[in-house]
């Protein structure tokens, strides 16, 4: 069986985070090997999120709650993919802690792992407010205009990658990097990699508050412009390596 391991980035999550446990640790025990890891990464909550999790390591053997200091979103996602991949997993799955999307949607997406590289979700219907959708447009938007690739869905909090395709690229983003889905999708779309986008469900967060506010958004969204500009330069040498 192949090795798999799922990276769920946290911020603030108490209230959602034992849920969160519940429904993803079972597509651990049924789907990776005795090796594979169900890893939380806590980024610098400020709540009893780890002090959760190191309770539910005891009854969950295949469950890793890392910590670290407060870096953003993107920052957690790259600890633990930069983990998965140091730890040997074959897949890497991510997902997020906040309840919008369905660990029972996951197994079409393991059965194409050997047709693709990389299943990416594509959520044609949200559930997280018309603010959302709109910035999700125009990420979409600004991939094409900057480095020529069209997506439906550039930035999906579930998405099953090989670990070599996600360590051949990795090291282009900073440590701390925002949007490294985003960027991850650019890459893969940009060099032709065999990548898929299948249809996911993507509901409202179900509870606790966003840490990611409306200004929030437009600030990191004035920030990519210069960063997707800095990529595009760098981007001739990557596929070659």
């Amino acid at each position: 069986m192949d090795t798999l391991y799922i990276v769920i980035p946290a911020y603030n999550e108490s209230e959602n985070i034992e849920d969160v446990i519940i429904e993803w640790y079972p597509i651990i025990e049924k789907f990776g090997s005795d090796n594979s890891r169900l890893v939380v990464v806590d980024d610098g909550s400020k709540d009893k999120t780890y002090s959760i999790l190191k309770k539910a390591e005891r009854r969950y053997p295949k469950l890793i709650a890392l910590t670290k200091e407060n870096s953003g979103h993107g920052g957690a996602v790259l600890f633990g993919y930069a983990y998965a991949i140091k730890h040997n997993a074959d897949y890497i799955f991510q997902t997020d802690s906040d309840g919008q999307t369905k660990a029972e949607e996951f197994a079409d997406f393991w059965k194409l792992r050997k047709s693709y590289d990389a299943v990416i979700g594509n959520r044609i219907k949200r559930e997280d407010g018309k603010n959302r959708i709109f910035v999700e447009k125009i990420v979409c938007l600004l991939l094409l205009v900057y480095f020529k690739v069209k997506v439906p869905d550039a930035n999906a909090p579930f998405r099953l990658m090989k670990a070599a395709l996600v360590e051949k690229y990795i090291g282009c983003m900073p440590e701390t990097y925002f949007l490294p889905n985003i960027m991850l999708t650019a890459y893969f779309s940009f060099y032709r990699e065999n990548i898929t986008f299948r249809e996911i469900t993507f509901q409202p967060r179900q509870k606790g508050d966003n840490s990611i506010n409306y200004k929030k958004i437009v600030k990191i969204g004035w920030n990519s412009l210069y960063d997707f500009h800095k990529f595009k330069k760098n981007m001739r040498n990557i596929g070659d390596n």
